[in-house]
């Protein structure tokens, strides 16, 4: 490179030596002027003197093309212009031909016409054969270059396009091709490289060498001088306080970074808005331009915090009055949760609406199938906590409650007719009223029945007849009840079966604590297991089998604790006793003795004696004793 650079001649030099070519043109065109004169004076001049003149015209050029070298750039003059060549004068005897594609531009348009200037580059000169070869191309090539080692040795910026990525990087052209590595494009990583391309921008050459034909671009060069000179300014100007424009350089979850000019500030997601904000994307953008106010300052270590919610007051500090308790307002469902949706009011004010605050009636699990983000919707105002920045809003409130008018329209004892919504468990829902649901408890379907499940009577959807038990508006409750349509057998229990009346029956069900008989359709007596036989028995199972008739006598009745104590044994000493006395009455008839008349009377006080025992029993039967007929 060093030796093609010692054949280069300087700017100043160049236009030196044209000036020179010029004046020896002229001269050489005065003495052929003189010549032809002298010739045309003196006829008698010989061809000889011809001949010599011209020897002297091609030595005078030929003395005149040895100061130009092979490689160097010389100013030439367009003398033709033909289809495919272009004939340019040096100043030689013989004009140099370049290809006309070297003068045709990007759009194929052939950008030269006769007596244009332009400068070329010598590459052969034959001078036995009188020809010289020469390059337009080659000459813009070689201007490069020096441009090229004038701007790396003076430090100054190039101009280039940016023609496409190659690998590492990008391809650019400033008069030739040149590298941009992809750490010099810009101060920090840039994740679209394909912007780039076709755009123009100021370069600082690295390195070049023009013998490996090799240049080595930077822009974030001049970027980093750019920004250390906003830097300065910014450092000068900024102060705690101030209200400054900033660009969004980068987002996280956290915040915002904002280039001042030079410096970098952080905007912190809670200082970006009084109200909720899920993710600082939501309001900016990269590249945006955003006003901010700095909220604090360390030059030293070159921290800046920014606020950007600080530019409007507080509504907090006023939402008291404008959001008076039981007040009606309007806001956007912007968030839902699992127990809520929180509603805006206004720019930075926030409310909840709990899920039990959606409806009067019906049970919300999942506020999404009430409201959706975006609707707008009509809201009561509950509760206001401006210290704790807490709103509490209710939407049932917007309608009357059901429940204030219905322990008026459906009062105790009110029979209703609805159908089965829902089978537990525990009982049926009934419905009332659209949202209002009765509750019939499985032990209110039936006086007598021993219901496992209410399936086993009723079905999803069937019309149902009850009465209302109870109407709990607090705890918005209302019990239903279906045996209470019908009077309760066991109140006349008492009057029908009375203590010593002898009854019969039907095993239902065997245990070890005794035998449970159906006196009638629904009511069921138990004989205790103490009451099987005069003998000790351990366990009435295997002595008797479920559908066995069976007789027995009444020995204890409770309507309040809903059962009837029976006894085998005092059925068994009722019938011997009675046996006994009817036989000995019989067979004494005739007696007229006194003595017979004393034992007669005895007898009969005994047996009265036995009947009131019996009796006083039943009426306070032993704890062992008792046990209720629907065990």
């Amino acid at each position: 490179m060093e030796e093609l650079e010692g054949n280069q001649i300087t700017g100043q030099e160049r236009a030196e030596e044209e000036d020179e070519t010029a004046k020896a043109d002229e001269m050489t065109r005065t003495e052929a002027e003189t010549e032809m004169k002298t010739e045309s004076d003196y006829s008698d001049v010989t061809d000889a003197d011809d001949e010599s003149k011209e020897n002297l015209m091609e030595m005078y050029l030929d003395e005149s093309m040895k100061h130009i070298q092979e490689g160097e750039v010389i100013a030439g003059k367009v003398v033709k212009v033909d289809k495919e060549y272009v004939l340019v004068d040096i100043g030689y005897k013989s004009e140099g031909q370049i290809s006309i594609n070297e003068f045709r531009d990007k759009d194929g348009q052939v950008g030269v016409k006769l007596g244009d200037t332009v400068d070329v580059l010598l590459e052969k000169w034959k001078e036995d054969e009188d020809t010289i070869y020469l390059s337009k191309e080659k000459a813009a090539k070689m201007k490069v270059w020096d441009d090229i080692k004038k701007a790396y040795e003076s430090d100054d910026a190039v101009k280039g396009v940016v023609t496409n990525r190659v690998r590492g990087g990008f391809s650019v052209d400033i008069g030739v091709e040149a590298f941009l590595p992809g750490s010099q494009v810009d101060l920090r990583p840039i994740r679209n490289f394909d912007h780039l391309v076709g755009n123009s921008f100021d370069f600082k050459i690295l390195k070049y060498s023009k013998k490996r034909n090799n240049i080595v671009l930077s822009r974030r060069v001049i970027l980093e001088k750019e920004r250390d000179k906003l830097r300065q300014k910014t450092l000068e100007t900024i102060s705690e306080g101030k209200v400054m424009k900033g660009v969004v350089k980068n987002i996280t979850e956290y915040g915002v970074f904002i280039d001042l000019g030079g410096i970098d500030g952080l905007l912190h997601i809670t200082d970006m808005s009084w109200g909720r904000v899920v993710h600082p994307s939501d309001i900016v953008a990269v590249g945006d331009e955003i006003e901010v106010k700095v909220l604090s300052l360390d030059l030293e270590r070159e921290r800046v915090s920014l606020g950007m919610k600080q530019l409007a007051p507080d509504p907090w500090t006023t939402a008291d009055e404008h959001y008076p308790v039981g007040s009606r307002v309007t806001g956007k469902v912007i968030s839902l949760t699992d127990y809520g949706a929180f509603v805006e009011l206004e720019k930075g004010v926030e409310g909840l609406i709990h899920v039990s605050e959606m409806s009067w009636t019906q049970k919300i699990r999942y506020p999404s199938k009430v409201v959706s983000i975006g609707d707008v919707v009509d809201v009561v105002i509950l509760n206001i906590d401006a210290e704790n920045r807490r709103v509490s809003l209710g939407m049932k409130q917007i309608a009357p409650n059901p429940w204030d008018v219905v322990s008026d329209k459906y009062p105790v004892g009110t029979v209703i007719e609805g159908k089965v919504k829902n089978i537990t468990d525990f009982g049926l829902f009934i419905g009332i009223e659209e949202g209002i649901d009765g509750l019939v408890h499985i032990s209110d379907i039936s006086w007598t029945k021993r219901i496992k499940h209410p399936s086993e009577l009723y079905k999803k959807n069937e019309e149902v007849r009850a009465i209302v038990l109870n109407v709990d508006k607090e705890n918005e409750r209302f019990s239903l009840g279906v045996k209470q349509l019908d009077l309760d057998p066991w109140q006349t229990i008492p009057d029908r079966y009375h203590v010593g009346t002898k009854v019969s029956g039907t095993v239902t069900n065997v245990t070890d604590f005794g035998v449970f008989v159906e006196l009638e359709k629904g009511i069921e007596g138990l004989i205790h297991v103490s009451e099987v036989s005069k003998e000790k028995v351990k366990t009435p199972v295997g002595k008797f089998n479920v559908g066995d008739s069976l007789s027995a006598k009444v020995v204890n009745v409770s309507s309040k604790e809903r059962r009837i104590g029976l006894s085998l044994k005092k059925l068994d000493e009722a019938e011997t006793d009675k046996d006994f006395v009817h036989k000995y009455l019989n067979n004494n008839q005739g007696a007229t003795s006194s003595f017979g008349e004393l034992l007669k009377e005895n007898l009969k006080e005994k047996l009265n004696i036995n009947q009131e025992a019996l009796s006083e029993s039943s009426e306070s039967p032993s704890p062992e004793k008792e046990i209720k007929a629907d065990a």
